[in-house]
C-alpha cells in the first residue's frame, strides 16, 4: 500500500473517529500526524512542527480573543439592540437585522459557530415572542454567519485566503467575500418568503425597552423593572464599548486598506484594551476558540504532512483523470458540501483545497471560481443539524418547536449538500469567468 493512501486513509479515519466519539478533530489530527509522520512515514520532529501553521494559530488567537473582549463589555449587546432600533420595531425586519449582525461579526473577525451561539439564543428569543417561524431565524442566523465569514480578515476568509496562498493558486480574496455575501443574501430572500417571511410583513413591535411587552415571570414588578434596566443600559454606549468600536474599525482599516497581519493587529488591539480595563476583560482569554484553534491548527498540520509525502498531487491526478472538468469541478464541491454537513467547516476548508491544487493548476477551469465555489458549498451546509451552527439553533429552540426545527433543518441542510454546489458550479466556474 502506497504512502499516499495510507494518509487519505488516516485523514478518514480522523474525521470518523473525531464524529464518532464527538471529540476535537485537530487533536485526533495532531495525534494521527505523529503516529504516521513517526512510524511510517519517517519524519523528524521538525518534519512535523513545520507544517504547523503559526501565523493562523495569531490570527484565530487575535480576532477570537478581540470578540470575546466586545461581548463581555457590552459592545455586542449594543450593536444588536442598535440594530433592531435602526428598523424602527418591523417584525419582518427583525430576521434581517439577525442576518446582518451575525455577518458583521463573522466579517470582523468573530468563528462561526461563536457568532451563532452568541446570536441564536437571542433570535429565537425573538421567533418565539413574537410568532416567528423558528426556521425562518435560524436559517437567517447561520446564512448571516456564512455571509460575512469570508471576509479577509475573518476565520473562514483567513483559512481559505491562507491556503490558496500557499498552494501558490491565483486568488482574489475581496471577491471570495462579496461572492458568498450576496449567494447567501439571495439565499435568504428564498428562505425569508418560503418559511413565512410574508406573514410578518406590516407588525411592529415598540423599541422603547420601558414599554416592552414582558414575558410572565414570578419575580412581578421587580423582575419587570430588573428587565427594563438592563434592556437600557444594553443601549447605551460607555468608554469601554467606544474604545472596543474603534478598535473593530481599526482592525478593519488596517488588514483592508493598509494590509497589516490581521492577527498581530487583532492581538494587539486586545491587549490594549485589556490594559485599560483589566477588571473586565480578565475572563476572556479563557474565552478564546481554543476549541477552533486546536481544530484549525490540527488539520493544517495532517494535511501539511499529506502534502509532504505526495498525498495531495496523487489526489489532484485524480480529479484531472475524471476528464471533464466541469463535473470534476462539481465532485470537489460535492465532497465538501457532504462532508462539512457532517463536520467542521474550517476543517474541511485547510483539507479541500489543497486537494483540488493538482487539479486546478492545469488550468481546465478558473481557479478563483472554483475555489469560491468550493467555499459557498462547504459552508452553506452549516445549516445541518449535525453542523455546530445547525446544532446551535436547534439547541436555542424551545423545547416543544425543537424536533420539528431539528427534522425541518435537517432536510435543509441535506438538499443543500447538492443544491450549492449546483448552483455554485453554475455561477462561479461554469461560465469560465473567473
Amino acid at each position: 500500500m502506497s504512502l499516499q493512501v495510507i494518509s487519505i486513509i488516516g485523514l478518514v479515519l480522523i474525521f470518523a473517529f473525531a464524529t464518532v466519539r464527538s471529540v476535537n478533530m485537530g487533536a485526533v489530527a495532531f495525534l494521527g500526524a505523529f503516529l504516521l509522520g513517526t512510524f511510517v512515514f519517517d519524519k523528524s520532529n521538525d518534519d512535523l512542527f513545520a507544517g504547523f501553521p503559526g501565523n493562523l494559530f495569531v490570527t484565530l488567537v487575535g480576532v477570537t480573543l478581540l470578540f470575546a473582549i466586545a461581548k463581555a463589555n457590552g459592545t455586542v449587546d449594543w450593536l444588536i439592540h442598535s440594530g433592531v432600533r435602526a428598523v424602527r420595531g418591523r417584525i419582518a425586519l427583525i430576521p434581517w437585522v439577525m442576518f446582518l449582525v451575525t455577518s458583521l461579526l463573522t466579517m470582523v473577525g468573530a468563528v462561526v459557530p461563536g457568532a451563532v451561539a452568541m446570536m441564536a439564543p437571542i433570535g429565537m428569543n425573538f421567533a418565539t415572542r413574537y410568532r416567528i417561524n423558528p426556521l425562518l431565524m435560524g436559517l437567517l442566523i447561520i446564512n448571516g454567519a456564512s455571509a460575512g465569514g469570508f471576509s479577509p480578515i475573518s476565520i473562514f476568509g483567513s483559512i481559505t485566503n491562507g491556503v490558496v496562498e500557499r498552494s501558490g493558486l491565483p486568488g482574489n480574496p475581496v471577491l471570495l467575500w462579496i461572492s458568498s455575501l450576496l449567494f447567501n443574501t439571495l439565499l435568504s430572500v428564498a428562505v425569508f418568503f418560503m418559511f413565512g417571511g410574508r406573514q410578518l410583513l406590516g407588525r411592529r413591535v415598540s423599541t422603547d425597552p420601558a414599554q416592552q411587552e414582558d414575558e410572565p415571570t414570578g419575580g412581578g414588578g421587580t423582575a419587570t423593572a430588573t428587565r427594563t434596566t438592563t434592556a437600557i443600559e444594553a443601549t447605551t454606549l460607555n468608554v469601554q464599548r467606544i474604545a472596543t468600536l474603534v478598535g473593530l474599525a481599526t482592525l478593519a482599516v488596517g488588514a483592508l486598506v493598509l494590509e497589516f497581519d490581521v492577527g498581530l493587529l487583532a492581538l494587539s488591539i486586545a491587549t490594549i484594551i485589556i490594559l485599560l480595563w483589566p477588571g473586565v476583560t480578565k475572563k476572556c482569554v479563557s474565552e478564546v476558540a481554543w476549541p477552533t484553534v486546536l481544530l484549525v491548527c490540527g488539520v493544517v498540520t495532517y494535511v501539511s504532512l499529506m502534502e509532504d509525502v505526495g498525498t495531495i498531487e496523487y489526489l489532484g491526478n485524480g480529479v484531472v483523470g475524471i476528464g471533464i472538468p466541469l463535473l470534476a469541478a462539481f465532485v470537489i464541491c460535492l465532497i465538501g458540501g457532504g462532508v462539512s454537513a457532517f463536520a467542521s467547516t474550517t476543517g474541511i476548508l485547510g483539507a479541500l483545497i489543497p486537494l483540488a491544487v493538482p487539479f486546478l493548476q492545469t488550468g481546465q477551469v478558473g481557479a478563483i471560481g472554483l475555489i469560491i465555489a468550493l467555499a459557498i458549498s462547504s459552508s452553506v451546509v452549516d445549516s445541518s443539524p449535525f453542523s455546530t451552527s445547525g446544532a446551535l439553533v436547534v439547541a436555542s429552540t424551545p423545547e416543544e418547536a425543537r424536533d420539528t426545527t431539528f427534522k425541518r433543518l435537517m432536510a435543509w441542510g441535506m438538499s443543500m449538500i447538492v443544491v450549492a454546489p449546483v448552483l455554485s458550479v453554475a455561477i462561479f466556474v461554469l461560465p469560465g469567468w473567473l
